[in-house]
């Protein structure tokens, strides 16, 4: 357990720092082109492209195969550089494949969003931040593909920390656009073909950056890797079966995506609409970053371990463990976000109405902070038991889901029940439900697979902290009232509203973690623990 608890804190290090500075760089990109407005918006798609068809083809097959595959052949005569070369030289080769394709498809993808009844000049901006953009796939996914061997070769760190680079580029490169082209551009009569090129190649560039600086970490796995295209006789075919389904799955995911940002789009220029979501998902994922995967990952590879060696009593173990760590940790976050919901909106928008409109639509996201990080335990059994094929079929149930509240919103907007500017915090919210139910499903699935999975032990200490969490948030934004509330001064410009922001989040969790004292909480031991790493002994 140590060595989980430092590969914890390192990537929990890491991804705060890689978080920190994603959440600078889009404030810094928020000045340049705003948050609101028909030229944001065309960005947030072209800029998304890359990562949805990334998702489509690498994400789903490298966690769900890649990491328990290698654990398998490491334990090979030559620590698995003949499987891993062979994984890399077919990966290469569907990925600049993969690229070509979706760069000569950009148009018709971005149509799957914008349709020309919409506008015809969104559309065409965004087709044109797409061309600049979309060969990101490839980087994301060289990426992924050494940062996934390092995981599993358990070297941890520099997966986490390559992201920095990405930002600390960007956010030059930001910096630079708005000194030259001044700020904000919000209009799309703004964008030359110049500032197209400077903004798209700079978001490109960090991330060609980002796969770079992992290779130099290569040397430390120890194994040989070349080119090599014999792909016969080394398990490949069983990788992509089990890959099939997880593709279908992002597919899935893909679609129900297009689906929400179609509707989305109907509030875009004056309300939130893509740009504001997609900003909300950021503040969202900063938690569920820092502490879902820097938790998750190192027990991940655990998971895969014991599994591949049949040990299923520590396997339920692993799952009942991991839950209840993560759950003490993010519901604390979630209730200082929440309760901080209206500043931590502020700083990433122009202005304190724009603040209250995109607050909801970060609270719609929040719902389902604590059910995903379940999922996400429960999610990588599965891909550590060998099967995609039920992840694949939860995850079918959560999409159709989606589509149904997405259209649900939609309608309710047509029928005046949902006002444009709560569009896009609708949509959220019906995503976050279709989650939970999903949780709930993936849960009940994985424990007939392993006929139990210590649910009752971890659901308990889920509504124990949950208990400690609704008075934190009480206090929290009883303090945020104090402060002047929505009019006060932590909405007046982004730093006084990062400070409002730290201001609530320290109430919120010294009220969370003194009544978890009170209540004598177990879990408070994790807390000491990782203290203890990171502060020096004397």
């Amino acid at each position: 357990m140590n060595s989980l608890g430092r590969a914890s804190a390192l990537l929990a290090a890491g991804t705060m720092v890689s978080r920190i500075t994603g959440l600078l760089r889009t404030i810094v990109l928020v000045g340049v082109i705003g948050a609101i407005g028909s030229a944001p918006d065309a960005f947030a798609i072209a800029n998304q492209l890359p990562n949805d068809v990334f998702s489509l083809i690498s994400v789903g097959v490298l966690t769900a195969v890649l990491v328990p595959q290698i654990v398998k052949a490491v334990a090979g005569a030559d620590g698995g550089s003949a499987f891993i070369s062979k994984i890399f030289t077919a990966g290469t080769v569907v990925l600049v494949a993969a690229t070509v394709v979706a760069t000569l498809a950009t148009p018709w993808l971005v149509s799957l969003i914008i349709s020309p009844d919409v506008s015809e000049a969104q559309r065409a901006l965004a087709i044109a931040f797409g061309y600049w953009c979309m060969p990101q796939i490839l980087f994301y996914g060289l990426y992924a593909l050494i940062g996934e061997t390092l995981n599993a070769r358990r070297i941890f760190g520099p997966f986490t920390w390559a992201p920095v680079v990405n930002n600390i580029i960007s956010i030059a490169g930001f910096l630079v656009i708005g000194a030259m082209f001044g700020t904000p551009l919000t209009e799309i009569t703004d964008w030359t073909p110049e500032r197209i090129a400077w903004l798209g190649g700079t978001a490109t560039f960090g991330i060609v950056l980002q796969a770079a600086v992992l290779l130099a970490f290569w040397p430390r796995t120890r194994l040989a890797l070349r080119i090599d295209f014999r792909w016969r006789g080394v398990g490949l075919g069983n990788i992509v079966r089990l890959a099939g389904w997880t593709m279908l799955m992002a597919l899935s995911s893909l679609a129900a995506g297009f689906y929400q940002h179609r509707i989305a789009i109907e509030a875009s220029g004056h309300d939130p609409s893509i740009t504001v979501m997609n900003n909300a998902w950021l503040i969202f994922m900063l938690p569920y970053s820092v502490i879902v995967l820097s938790i998750g990952t190192p027990y991940f590879t655990q998971l895969s371990e014991h599994a591949h060696a049949g040990r299923i009593a520590e396997v339920r173990a692993d799952i009942a463990r991991s839950i209840r760590t993560l759950g003490f940790f993010l519901v604390g976050a979630l209730a200082a976000v929440l309760a901080a919901a209206v500043p931590a909106s502020r700083i990433f928008t122009d202005d304190r109405h724009e603040a209250q409109m995109a607050a909801p639509v970060l609270v719609g996201y929040l719902v389902a902070l604590v059910p995903l990080a379940v999922l996400f335990i429960v999610q990588r059994t599965f891909y550590a038991l060998g099967d995609t094929r039920t992840p694949f079929f939860f995850t079918i149930f959560q999409c159709v889901l989606i589509v149904a509240t997405a259209f649900g919103a939609q309608l309710l907007h047509q029928a005046g029940v949902v006002p444009l500017s709560l569009l896009a915090a609708t949509i959220a919210l019906g995503q976050s439900l279709s989650s939970i139910l999903q949780t709930i499903v993936a849960s009940v699935l994985l424990s007939r697979r392993l006929h139990g999975i210590g649910a009752r032990e971890w659901i308990l200490a889920l509504l124990r902290f949950l208990a400690a969490a609704i008075p934190a948030a009480a206090a929290g934004w009883g303090v945020f009232l104090l402060l002047g509330g929505a009019k006060g001064w932590t909405t007046a410009d982004r730093i006084p509203a990062a400070l409002g922001c730290a201001i609530v989040a320290s109430v919120v969790l010294i009220v969370y973690i003194g009544i978890l004292a009170l209540l004598r909480a177990p879990e408070l031991d994790a807390l000491k623990s990782l203290v203890r790493r990171v502060v020096p002994s004397r």
